[in-house]
């Protein structure tokens, strides 16, 4: 199974605009990948959902209630001071890492993507990463 970490918009997208991103939720969900996070990520998430959108308490439980349910909560050891622009795009590097993740699926134009490659992780965008898994599906099948 392709081992996945997903950046905090693809969550935040595929909660609040559906599309491309829930097709991704959608996969993780029926244990077509499997996706990585770690609680820097889900943080992220919930302090986005909480300023930016004025979620209350009780719905960003019950979406990380969610978010959890379909990935795998992961502890980063290592370290990485990649971005220096944005930090917490390097938490989502040091989850990658440790989950010894094949991609980051990202929608982050600014920092991420431009990386396009980390440590032998593949840095893509939701759409480039369905379209390869397309592709792989109909290579193995």
């Amino acid at each position: 199974m392709i081992r996945t970490v997903f950046d905090t918009n693809i969550y935040l997208s595929a909660l609040l605009f559906g599309g491309t991103c829930a097709e991704l939720r959608n996969l993780a969900r029926k244990g077509k990948i499997e996706v990585f996070v770690c609680e820097a990520i889900l943080a992220e998430v919930a302090g986005v959902l909480r300023r930016k959108f004025g979620w209350n308490h009780y719905q960003i439980s019950l979406t990380l209630a969610e978010i959890r349910s379909f990935t795998t909560v992961i502890f980063p050891l290592e370290r990485v001071e990649v971005i220096i622009e944005d930090p917490a795009d390097n938490r989502v590097l040091e989850c990658a890492l440790e989950a010894k993740a094949e991609y980051v699926i990202s929608g982050d134009r600014k920092h991420l993507l431009p990386l396009k490659e980390f440590q032998g992780i593949r840095i893509v965008s939701p759409r480039e990463f369905l379209e390869l898994f397309v592709s792989r599906k109909v290579d193995e099948g």
